[in-house]
């Protein structure tokens, strides 16, 4: 066997031992949160809860969904809470072919993007639930009843998380674009009229359709699009200044 073929063996082998462990990570999580799948459905329920009629509840309409919408939530809980580690296997993997400079780089854009997601997941819990579950059965029609079933409230958590969940992660992908030299903070500023109303149909895409949630989404964008730019053309400078005085 070549020195190539046993190079690329090895980093076969490797990636299939970083893939194991994020797996293994995620299942032991599962395994934990298991004996209390239906207490923590409850406890991500209660925003919906919380504003429901007097004498209504949540409804299962399938026959297992009682045990699988609990079981699908740990399961996304337990790969949202696993992310740290995921994203370490990867960066271990990738990080013995960085130069130095790209690795000083790449840590604090991995770990800034980690905290961003939480922080995202934590805001549509913890401020659009609230508002938005107050909104949707005060416009149901009159003698309709507001008794969501549990799987298609699941299916609108995993979708708020993940979207408030990417879209704060806005200022790594502006921070990385202007640091690649791809554009400009001041390009970005200018076209800051066509980004805004690409915000607007982002969160009316990925949000249910009302307009408190789709605002909700939208703003933030928009802050976090700005302070990307900032943080941006902080950084350019910077690395333009390390230059220079490098060369003197």
């Amino acid at each position: 066997m070549s020195d190539q073929e046993q190079s690329l063996v090895s980093h076969l082998v490797e990636l299939r031992s970083r893939l194991l462990k994020a797996v293994f990570s995620v299942l032991i999580l599962v395994v934990i949160m298991f004996p209390f799948a239906g207490e923590i459905y409850t406890l991500i329920a209660k925003p919906v809860l919380d504003n429901l009629s007097q004498g209504t509840a949540m409804i299962a309409t399938g026959v297992l969904s009682p045990f699988l919408t609990p079981f699908k939530m740990i399961i996304i809980l337990a790969v949202i809470i696993s992310m740290p580690i995921i994203i370490y296997q990867i960066w271990a993997f990738v990080a013995p072919g960085l130069y130095k400079s790209e690795k000083r780089v790449a840590m604090p854009i991995l770990i800034s993007s980690i905290v961003l997601f939480y922080l995202g997941c934590a805001f549509a819990f913890f401020v659009v639930f609230p508002i938005l579950f107050v909104f949707l059965p005060g416009i149901a029609p009159e003698g309709v009843t507001y008794m969501p079933d549990i799987n298609s409230y699941l299916d609108i958590v995993v979708r708020l998380f993940f979207a408030f969940g990417l879209a704060f992660e806005i200022p790594v992908a502006v921070v990385i674009l202007i640091s690649l030299g791809v554009t400009s903070a001041e390009k970005l500023a200018n076209l800051r009229p066509f980004v805004i109303i690409g915000i607007l149909v982002v969160a009316m895409l990925l949000t249910p359709p009302d307009p408190s949630s789709q605002v909700l989404l939208a703003i933030p964008m928009w802050i976090l699009f700005e302070f990307g730019i900032m943080m941006g053309k902080f950084l350019r400078n910077r690395s333009q200044e390390q230059e220079k005085n490098s060369k003197e």
